[in-house]
């Protein structure tokens, strides 16, 4: 991959999915800051009544350990398939620093969280 990744200069657009427990608009407030702290651009963010939380950033390759660390800080859980995108793009980034670091990664990420009603549900009701 490595080698790929320098001689034909792949674009890294990933797609990914994860899942949350943290509330819809709390996570898209904590996302967003989250990522535009590492130096990322925001290009498109929501959530929806269904739980569903969209983002669309990108940010400079040199910046991805700190990009997928403040994923996994925010509460967001990656896919199997997430977690390897982002291992292989952290690896390619790191052993080719001077001829990709400068190049955007753009990551579509779709986090199904728990709906507003339900969350509060859950939070209010007692343990058993």
């Amino acid at each position: 991959m490595t080698s790929q990744c320098r001689e034909i200069k792949i674009p890294w657009a990933i797609q990914m999915q994860a899942v949350s427990s943290v509330e819809p608009s709390r996570l898209v407030q904590l996302l967003t800051g989250a990522i535009l702290g590492c130096g990322g651009w925001v290009l498109n963010r929501g959530a929806s009544d269904s739980g569903m939380v969209t983002m669309l950033f990108e940010f400079e390759r040199q910046a991805c350990i700190d990009i997928y660390s403040v994923l996994i800080a925010a509460g967001v859980e990656l896919s199997r398939s997430g977690h390897i995108c982002f291992t292989e793009l952290c690896q390619c980034t790191r052993n080719q620093q001077k001829d990709c670091g400068a190049e955007i990664a753009s990551v579509d990420l779709e986090i199904q969280t728990c709906p507003a009603e339900l969350a509060g549900i859950l939070s209010t009701s007692t343990p058993v």
